[in-house]
């Protein structure tokens, strides 16, 4: 949370230019089976206003459990990718499919084993996030 002193980052007042390659970095650790690469587009703390990211996950890695206070909506770029819903089947996503994850519901997303993945991704802030991170997904098979 900031403190009084400080204003939430927010969108840009105008219009701007983010050219391609200027923002990537990889993603936090303790998010993910493995770190993968991601682009801020558009970042904000501020109430209702959009964060946008693109992002490029390696063959077999997937988000941890998470949900969105004000939902979230993938569009593929490329590659192959899986997404799940808690509760739901493990559905392959391809280059042009858009995934909505409704507010709060429990999901996570990633590459196919066997190829890597890449997406836009967009959500609202609401209360100052837009993501709550939540424990690694265990899939059949796998021990924690």
């Amino acid at each position: 949370m900031n403190d009084i002193t400080t204003k939430p980052k927010a969108c840009p007042a105008e219009m701007t230019i983010r050219r391609a390659g200027t923002a990537i970095g990889r993603a936090p650790e303790g998010i993910s089976s493995a770190p993968f690469w991601a682009e801020m587009l558009l970042e904000s703390e501020s109430e209702g206003e959009n964060t946008v990211m693109r992002a490029t996950v390696d063959p077999s890695v997937i988000t941890h459990w998470h949900t969105h206070p004000r939902g979230q909506f993938l569009y593929v770029l490329s590659g192959v990718g899986v997404a799940q819903r808690d509760g739901g089947p493990v559905e392959e996503l391809r280059a042009g499919d858009c995934v909505w994850f409704a507010p709060d519901e429990r999901h996570w997303h990633g590459a196919s084993a066997d190829s890597a993945f890449s997406y836009v991704s967009i959500q609202a802030v609401h209360d100052g996030k837009s993501v709550h991170w939540l424990e690694p997904v265990i899939r059949q098979g796998e021990r924690s």
